[in-house]
């Protein structure tokens, strides 16, 4: 099992006729993923051509969603146009919109935020690598990957993986496979100070995957979904509901006051800290490793 996605979840990407969607949607299909639609306003009727596959485009999401089952898309669409993206996936009421693009204006995501109120579709992300989910071919293909990130360097497994950083999250899979540890699912939430899925919110859904009998947490500064998450976490010990975690804070050398790489990622107000962020996880009961060479290490010790 996995969570939010699965090797049969049918794909749609918005501005797949783009440099950079064009790209992805192309490393999408080799690793298996089942890519059945494009979107591009005004390019109804065309295909995308990837060797010997031709995945038509659509005018709409609704259009798309309607000829093809699709039920997820992934979004290339430049910022300006971006936030705009996600609501016509809230409008055709698609399950999960996968937000890549960087740079979108927070005015555009408040307003994301207060559409999506009470509606069906669920958004990870922006400026996030998106999602993967193992297959059992060669490299892990026969899998489904939504985004940016390296499908090859993922195995199957039970290890589910949650990160604001794309580049952490990529090192931990790296070290959790050459470790011959398998992933359930690993989930790039993104580093944008307005976004759709939390630390919080993947969690729970590993709590609930009977497949996922771990779970690595990657962190930063800014905010306090971390230690939202870790407080779940000991909740969920006290009623035996604990599996294994392990997690890792970026930003500890951080000046208050700076914005370091993510718009997100900012310690403000005196909250936000990586010191309180880690003992919140230490507290939990989360095996926190010091550097990022150490999270493979980090979960061998939380699985004991």
């Amino acid at each position: 099992m996995s969570i939010l996605i699965t090797p049969e979840t049918k794909i749609m990407v918005q501005g797949i006729t783009g440099a950079f969607g064009g790209k992805h949607a192309g490393l999408s299909l080799d690793y298996g993923t089942q890519v059945v639609a494009g979107v591009t306003p005004g390019k109804g009727g065309l295909f995308f051509a990837h060797g010997d596959v031709k995945v038509p485009i659509f005018n709409t999401v609704a259009e798309a969603a309607a000829a093809t089952g699709a039920t997820v898309s992934a979004i290339f669409v430049p910022p300006p146009f971006a936030g705009d993206a996600i609501l016509e996936c809230v409008d055709a009421e698609i399950d999960l919109a996968v937000a890549v693009t960087e740079g979108i204006p927070v005015k555009d995501m408040v307003r994301v935020k207060r559409a999506m109120e009470g509606r069906k579709t669920r958004l990870v992300g922006p400026n996030c690598p998106g999602l993967v989910t193992p297959g059992t071919g060669p490299d892990s293909t026969g899998g489904c990957r939504i985004g940016i990130a390296p499908g090859y360097i993922h195995k199957p497994g039970h290890v589910g993986v949650v990160s604001r950083s794309g580049t952490l999250t990529y090192e931990a899979v790296y070290q959790l496979t050459v470790k011959d540890i398998g992933q359930s699912t690993c989930v790039g939430i993104g580093g944008d100070p307005v976004n759709g899925t939390s630390h919080l919110d993947v969690i729970k859904l590993f709590n609930e995957d009977p497949d996922t009998h771990g779970i690595i947490m990657i962190g930063e500064i800014g905010g306090s979904a971390e230690e939202d998450a870790a407080q779940f976490l000991a909740d969920e010990k006290k009623r035996g509901r604990w599996k294994p975690t392990a997690g890792f804070i970026a930003g500890r050398t951080a000046p208050p006051g700076r914005r370091m790489g993510h718009a997100g990622a900012i310690v403000a107000g005196g909250k936000g800290g990586a010191e309180d962020k880690i003992e919140a996880m230490q507290s939990a009961g989360i095996v926190v490793a010091e550097s990022p060479a150490q999270l493979g290490e980090a979960v061998l010790e939380a699985i004991g």
